[in-house]
């Protein structure tokens, strides 16, 4: 496995089709193992977005949530808000998924949809809500972005 495999980076403009179908980036899919089989696993993102894994991705996230305890309510809400979207996708031979009812809703998937690659993952986008998100974000505090940046060597 190279540095490249299962990681994800850009922004691509694709539109939505009526049956919720939309393309997945040539180079996204290119950088999907073989071990995922062409198969990704969406859900909502913390944002209102589509979060778009490879499956091995995925499978490690699970492997976290197993870890956290069922007792506590906090926890079982959070798998709950994780895992209750999720949905295994494998794109078609022109390279398109398939999002569920509840997602493009969710997200706001119009015609025109953003697809960007965030390292371990794809985040899919109406840009009208990611201008606003992005908005919003300009108000946190820069010294939290320098606090962040300290932890990434380059």
């Amino acid at each position: 496995m190279t540095l490249t495999d299962n990681t994800f980076s850009g922004e691509y403009s694709y539109s939505i089709d009526t049956k919720g179908r939309v393309n997945i980036p040539a180079k996204f899919r290119q950088a999907l193992t073989a071990e995922n089989d062409n198969t990704f696993v969406i859900t909502r993102g913390m944002d209102r977005c589509v979060w778009v894994y490879p499956l091995t991705e995925w499978k490690f996230i699970e492997s976290e949530l197993r870890e956290l305890s069922s007792l506590a309510s906090i926890h079982r809400t959070f798998i709950r808000n994780t895992t209750r979207y999720a949905t295994p996708v494998t794109y078609d031979k022109q390279g398109r998924i398939q999002i569920t009812p509840s997602l493009v809703e969710f997200a706001g998937l119009k015609k025109s949809t953003l697809i960007i690659g965030m390292v371990n993952k794809i985040e899919i986008w109406n840009p009208d809500t990611l201008k606003k998100t992005e908005k919003k974000n300009l108000e946190i505090d820069s010294s939290d972005y320098d606090t962040l940046a300290e932890k990434i060597i380059l």
